[in-house]
């Protein structure tokens, strides 16, 4: 039987089985002359990989439903029992996308069925505050639903362990595995929420866990007296995109005495469809649009927009000199974070002998000037905050660094250790005050960035994607990478490739020679290119988005 005859038999399947409910009947009876719909939907199990679960929202089983929750949480369900963690739980965080709620709840209820606390929160949340919940709580793991910055289609389901980082190798491949192991719905158990709430099994939580958080966030500050001088007077604009970010942001802000900030009407309320942009997408200059309309209203200092699970930040600064708004990318937040941290500290005595920062191979080269001028270490790991958050453990495990920070080229960072993921809540702190500092000696944060430039050196980055919807393009993707892999450029645009990486077969090969050495990494399919005269160039394939 062949891939498409599969495809109608599970099609078929789910139209007739008694375990499917008929509303999800009834949206797969309407595409039944649609062979292109039902092999898309069914040609395939939506993969459960290294991070959890995402895709499109839908009936079908590569598609974000109950049901493939359902299969997901069993599976992480018996990872938790085989690590006898069912006394410990499992939190359970959700955004605003359509179903997230829904999701969440079906997750809780398979965990009490199997027997396992589960501790919900009462409503949305960002990500990081599950990341700090699930050590706060002392869980075994943790569940956020969320497709973070897709589309309005798209919902996911991320998995972190008791550290609170996501998992990684070997616990994700060992929890893959459980879920793997689950080949059909009558494996998947089950129960409804009032035999759940009855059995003790079921915990609410919410307003404890905030507060909590909100004070860990603020161990963070490093130079109040200046934040307090300027913050009455420094123009805030900010947008949640619709996200779980309006209500932290607004009151980590109003805490630290910021009173001038303005929150785009629009977009200000939480709503799965993001009626007012394409893609909820802080990297998408798109999706500033209405902020930036704002901030030319109230004459705003800084812009700043979170996407909907508010993991990650993005920033438009004025430009002191002629008045316009500068948009900073992933890396340039980054590096005016990281250099007021460590200045600080520096300043007050608090820079510890073994401080480390870390980011990814994919991330500004100019964290390593930056580590360089302070003697602190750098570390570049893989793609993915996970990384970052697997460094943490790391350092603590071993006593070899103190984490002072971590970013990525995907707007994301960390400041401190409260969280195991980016925070995009805690990153609005700290720029602000940052911000607040730097207009204390007369400077923009734009200012501020061209400083870093002079100091620093000049580093450009940019980031080209390609889009390949369904199976076709999920197999161009793989060929185009396979290819790249077989037969590697010796020159890319005017520059000669010195290094070719390719972390999925854990090798490096010099050129001109092509001495082949091993990558102590874990495996990654991602295909980096060390060129000349400190250029760089990285393909991969991104594990959330077609």
């Amino acid at each position: 039987m062949d891939v498409t005859q599969r495809a109608v038999q599970k099609h078929n399947f789910w139209c007739e089985s008694d375990a499917i409910d008929p509303a999800t009947k009834a949206e797969l009876l309407g595409i039944e002359n649609n062979p292109a719909e039902i092999f898309d939907r069914f040609y395939k199990d939506l993969a459960f990989g290294t991070g959890g679960l995402r895709g499109r929202m839908g009936a079908g089983t590569n598609r974000m439903n109950i049901y493939t929750v359902r299969k997901a949480t069993q599976g992480l369900a018996d990872a938790v029992l085989d690590e006898n963690g069912a006394g410990k739980g499992v939190a359970i965080a959700y955004d605003s996308r359509n179903m997230s709620a829904e999701f969440a709840e079906e997750a809780a209820l398979c965990l009490c069925a199997n027997g396992i606390e589960a501790y919900v929160f009462e409503s949305l949340r960002p990500t990081p505050v599950l990341s700090f919940a699930v050590r706060e709580l002392g869980c075994m793991a943790g569940i956020v639903i969320t497709a973070s910055h897709n589309p309005p289609e798209y919902n996911g389901y991320k998995v972190y362990w008791e550290d609170g980082a996501q998992i990684t190798y070997p616990k994700d491949e060992e929890i893959i595995g459980f879920v793997n192991a689950v080949t059909d719905f009558s494996q998947v158990k089950t129960m409804d929420r009032a035999a759940a709430r009855a059995s003790g099994l079921y915990h609410v939580i919410g307003e404890k866990i905030d507060a909590k958080y909100m004070a860990a966030l603020k161990k963070s500050l490093l130079s109040p007296d200046s934040m307090r001088s300027q913050a009455k007077s420094l123009s805030i604009v900010y947008s949640p995109l619709h996200g779980t970010g309006n209500k932290p942001v607004r009151r980590i802000l109003k805490e630290q005495g910021f009173e001038n900030v303005n929150v785009v009407t629009e977009q200000a309320e939480p709503d799965g469809a993001f009626p007012t942009v394409h893609s909820p997408n802080p990297e998408d200059p798109a999706a500033f649009v209405l902020a930036l309309e704002l901030a030319k209203k109230v004459d705003a200092d800084i812009v700043l927009v979170t996407d909907p699970d508010a993991d990650r930040l993005g920033v438009a600064v004025k430009d002191g000199k002629n008045g316009s708004y500068c948009n900073l990318n992933g890396n340039m937040t980054g590096m005016i974070i990281g250099e007021y941290l460590l200045e600080q500290r520096r300043m007050k005595g608090l820079l510890p002998q073994n401080g480390a920062i870390v980011t990814t191979i994919v991330s500004s080269k100019m964290a390593g000037a930056v580590a360089d001028y302070y003697g602190v270490r750098l570390v570049e790991t893989l793609t993915g905050f996970k990384y970052i958050g697997e460094q943490i453990k790391l350092f603590e495990q071993n006593g070899s660094y103190e984490y002072l920070f971590g970013f990525e080229e995907s707007y994301g960072c960390l400041v401190g250790t409260h969280a195991r993921d980016k925070d995009a809540v805690e990153a609005v702190m700290v720029l602000c005050e940052a911000a607040a500092y730097y207009k204390s000696k007369g400077l923009t944060l734009w200012d501020q960035m061209e400083r870093l430039y002079k100091k620093y050196g000049y580093y450009k980055e940019g980031l080209a994607t390609m889009t390949l919807e369904g199976a076709e393009g999920a197999q161009h993707i793989t060929d185009m990478i396979e290819q790249l892999r077989k037969s590697p450029p010796e020159k890319i645009g005017a520059h000669e490739v010195r290094c070719f990486k390719d972390y999925g077969q854990g090798t490096a090969t010099t050129f001109p020679g092509k001495t082949t050495t091993i990558i102590d990494l874990p495996g990654s399919n991602v295909l980096y290119f060390d060129l000349a005269e400190d250029a760089w160039c990285c393909v991969r394939p991104s594990g959330t988005e077609p």
